[in-house]
């Protein structure tokens, strides 16, 4: 089975109380670890895989719960720096009645926007591995620098390079995205995972099918569509495969997509990916698919991110 390797941000999700307007009292907020990145490393380790996560943790009380609580759920922390330099990010977290999130996010500065290919393990990509991020990793010069080094470190060395867009406003300077910086970043994965959402703030003008066309033309093998409770897409070049989820009643979608993606890479872990046809095998596309939407829609049933993330006998028959 392959191993996966996350990097990016970790931080901590301080999730409100309060569930909408439903919510009488004050508002209290408990703290979650969390973290794009890091929910897909902990989805990894709990569905059986052997997970390691790389990235940039304060020295403080934040960063000493999040590299506990990734050991707890069995994820390779060997890869996780800490720095004095900057604090570990908050982000506190507000939910609507249907359990859809709002962020205000205390990032920048953080620690997590402080690593460098320096702090990178030593042969990291020496043995073949499926390399997770998102472009949280992008908001800032010098971490847009790193994320993208580490990218083409991992395609040179024979790597599945997996991007989700994760796209969060709120985090880039004047909340307006580097599109240009997000595109190159997809355009150098062999798997992209986008929202319906994401994929309509990527394209702008641009025609929807012709945009898919260029990241699959730029390299992609496979591109997955998600639409929260509604059909999945998976794009190739030889057409489009569709899946509903099943139907759950969402308490906090902290971590359905990260969960979602934990799953498609399970599947692919699991999978010949090193053959170049593997993303046109339909059989394996329906089982990843599967098993992907399973993960998301148990996940959003529970609070929190890491502990809502299932083990394979939660979405396994």
């Amino acid at each position: 089975m392959t191993p996966v390797i996350a990097f990016g941000e970790a931080l901590v999700d301080m999730l409100s109380s309060r569930l909408g307007s439903s919510t009488q009292g004050p508002e209290t907020f408990t703290p979650y670890a969390g973290g794009a990145p890091a929910n897909v490393s902990v989805a990894c380790a709990r569905l059986g895989l052997t997970s390691r996560f790389l990235g940039m943790l304060g020295d403080d009380h934040f960063g000493d719960f999040i590299a506990a609580e990734l050991q707890h759920h069995g994820v390779d922390v060997s890869g996780v720096a800490r720095t004095k330099e900057a604090r570990t990010a908050l982000a506190f977290v507000s939910r609507d009645d249907q359990g859809e999130r709002t962020f205000d996010f205390y990032r920048p500065p953080a620690a997590d926007l402080l690593y460098r290919t320096e702090h990178l393990p030593q042969g990291v990509f020496a043995e073949p591995a499926i390399v997770h991020l998102c472009s949280n990793s992008l908001t800032d010069e010098d971490i847009a620098e790193t994320s993208l080094a580490i990218t083409e470190m991992a395609s040179r060395a024979g790597c599945l390079v997996s991007v989700d867009a994760n796209l969060r406003h709120n985090l880039w300077p004047d909340h307006q995205i580097d599109i240009g910086l997000v595109t190159r970043l997809l355009d150098q994965a062999d798997l992209i995972k986008l929202s319906t959402d994401e994929l309509d703030a990527l394209r702008g003008d641009h025609p929807r099918e012709d945009w898919l066309a260029e990241r699959l033309a730029a390299g992609a093998r496979l591109i997955v569509i998600t639409d929260g409770p509604g059909s999945v897409a998976a794009h190739t070049i030889r057409g489009v495969t569709h899946m509903t989820p099943p139907a759950v009643t969402a308490v906090d979608t902290t971590a359905g997509g990260d969960a979602f993606i934990g799953g498609l890479l399970a599947a692919l872990a699991d999978h010949d990916w090193q053959q170049p046809d593997w993303a046109q095998d339909g059989a394996f596309l329906e089982r990843a698919l599967t098993l992907a939407c399973r993960c998301g829609a148990h996940a959003v049933t529970r609070p929190g991110a890491y502990s809502a993330l299932p083990r394979r006998e939660d979405v396994i028959d």
